[in-house]
């Protein structure tokens, strides 16, 4: 009986450690296509120009956020020492408004009075000239508060100064010039606290432009 088992060099089968050796081979340090495939898969260095350029994106951005921030709390602060100001100086507007009743209420104590008996010695003319001296002073005490008496006489009306009741048939002055003063009139600031009352004139020549044309 012939043994089948037996074979020649050739036909010997191919020991497990041989084919684990073999594919290993590949993954050593040394292979070439091994090497070509990590140099590929490595991230790139930056590019500098593109670094540097970002850089200065940001620096710009940056510096206009901050010019935009410190212009912001420039006008913030204006607003506030405005809004403080005006506080200040129109915050008394009603409590001044009620004291021009008692202005009024002196200028009509003197105007009562006659003429001859104002002038003539005595008691009475020493009492005029004291409500005259109370008058004056309160006028003084109201300046140094920012409220002026307007003297509108012989001025173009002003609508958001003056109130018109009247008109006045007056050739002799230009139209729309204030004649007659029937209550003063006093402003606070640059606001009007209260429109003088006033007689305009009509009729008369127009007034010039105040360029000259």
């Amino acid at each position: 009986m012939t043994d089948n088992t037996s074979s020649g060099p050739d036909s010997s089968p191919i020991e497990p450690d041989a084919r684990a050796s073999a594919a290993n081979s590949n993954d050593k340090p040394g292979n070439p296509s091994a090497a070509a495939h990590d140099k590929e898969s490595a991230p790139a260095d930056p590019d500098p120009f593109a670094v540097l350029e970002k850089l200065n994106s940001e620096n710009a951005e940056l510096k206009d956020r901050m010019l935009r921030t410190l212009a912001e709390m420039e006008n913030l602060r204006r607003r506030t020492e405005k809004e403080v100001a005006d506080s200040k100086l129109y915050g008394v507007t009603n409590f001044a408004r009620d004291m021009l009743v008692f202005a009024d209420n002196l200028r009509r104590a003197v105007d009562a009075v006659p003429g001859d008996i104002r002038n003539a010695e005595g008691p009475v003319k020493s009492f005029i000239e004291g409500i005259e001296l109370t008058e004056r002073d309160f006028q003084s005490r109201l300046n140094r508060q920012g409220i002026k008496k307007l003297d509108p006489k012989g001025q173009k009306f002003d609508p958001n100064m003056h109130e018109a009741l009247f008109e006045v048939p007056d050739p002799s002055v230009p139209n729309g010039t204030v004649v007659q003063v029937v209550e003063d009139g006093y402003s606070i600031g640059e606001r009007c606290l209260r429109p003088a009352k006033v007689g305009v004139a009509r009729g008369g020549p127009k007034e010039a432009p105040a360029n000259g044309d």
